[in-house]
């Protein structure tokens, strides 16, 4: 089974969020992208990660760093 990450004390989410309106990606292209990795992925899923309400899987916190170009330093600071 696949670690999830908590976003508990860490806001993994806000930060995906603001580096993808950055890069100027709308959420169904980010889910594109991400499904293109063999990353499976929903809208309603990348949504509740955003929001802080959902686990991230550590596959799925490869593949965003990868897909928005940043390190994991900015994902998770």
């Amino acid at each position: 089974m696949e670690q999830k990450i908590k976003q508990d004390e860490v806001f993994i989410g806000q930060n995906i969020r603001r580096i993808r309106k950055e890069r100027g990606i709308r959420q169904t292209e980010m889910v594109a992208l991400m499904q293109l990795k063999n990353v499976p992925l929903t809208r309603e899923a990348l949504v509740k990660i955003e929001r802080g309400i959902h686990h991230i899987q550590a596959s799925q916190l490869r593949a965003i760093r990868d897909v928005l170009e940043t390190t994991y330093d900015e994902l998770l600071k």
